[in-house]
């Protein structure tokens, strides 16, 4: 375990040291080329911008307030060709993802949080105890490298189930904390110009849709270039730049479902009641 941990660090570091080193100041550098209008620019933006470039240019500015309850779909990449994917290193998307949908009311990381919090008295009656059990009985114990986890007993089981119970009700007592997770709750615009959970973020997505939190932040990694081009009307650099910001104060999520989803889901669906934070000053409004 040891060495996988090891590994796992090593990769992290090397990649991240890459990007710094190279990727981010080479994107800075497509942009900048793109901003200015410069031979390439064209290509430049058909290739989908930098992303990470753009992110840093425009920092807070992607980043949106959405109630938790209303963000109930996520793009859903189940069977969806790689080769159709769109690349994570470009902030304008083409093609169909975001048809294709997942209702996270449904998914498992709701069902998770739901499930502990329901037998927070007895963890050991909830479904990830017993299919986590399943695994350690049969010889494969759960493990993550990247966390550093290996669920070896049932002890450690219990522990790992209570950690995700202390951040619910954190949660609960202080509102939402967008400090505390490793990354951005990401999102996409759609090309209705709707917000599309994309990735990163679930499991905190769920605690805050459970408790009942009036809003949370979450950061624009994409946009689908049908929206982007609607909203620029033909405009580039500083110009572009600035109309996709005050368009983005104008979007929210997307409640539907899309005309690709690959598996339908009850609309019917009732939420618990709110608890709200006693502490508001973490929470935006």
């Amino acid at each position: 375990m040891r060495w996988q941990i090891l590994r796992a660090w090593l990769q992290v570091v090397t990649r991240e040291t890459f990007q710094t080193k190279i990727g981010i100041p080479l994107e800075m550098a497509l942009l900048s080329l793109w901003e200015q209008g410069l031979p390439g620019a064209r290509v430049v933006e058909r290739l989908g911008l930098p992303r990470r470039a753009v992110e840093s240019l425009l920092g807070d500015a992607l980043v949106v307030h959405v109630d938790p309850r209303q963000l109930i779909r996520s793009a859903d990449w189940r069977g969806y060709p790689d080769r159709k994917r769109p690349s994570s290193s470009a902030f304008i998307w083409d093609g169909d993802w975001d048809q294709r949908r997942r209702d996270l009311r449904h998914g498992s990381r709701y069902r998770f949080i739901s499930d502990i919090d329901a037998h927070r008295d007895n963890l050991r009656q909830t479904e990830r105890f017993r299919s986590l059990s399943k695994r350690l009985e049969a010889g494969r114990p759960w493990s993550s490298h990247q966390q550093g986890v290996l669920l070896d007993s049932e002890e450690r089981i219990l522990v790992y189930l209570r950690i995700y119970l202390g951040f619910l009700d954190d949660m609960a007592t202080h509102g939402f904390d967008a400090s505390r997770g490793k990354d951005d709750l990401g999102v996409a615009i759609t090309r209705e110009g709707r917000v599309l959970k994309i990735n990163r973020g679930l499991h905190r997505l769920a605690m805050a849709q459970h408790i009942g939190l009036r809003s949370v932040p979450v950061r624009v990694k994409a946009v689908h270039r049908m929206w982007w081009q609607r909203v620029t009307n033909g405009s580039s650099g500083a110009a572009a730049l600035a109309r996709v910001q005050m368009a983005l104060a104008h979007c929210h999520p997307e409640d539907k479902p899309g005309s690709q989803d690959p598996a339908t889901t009850p609309e019917a669906f009732d939420w618990p009641v709110p608890r709200l934070p006693t502490n508001h000053s973490v929470e935006a409004e």
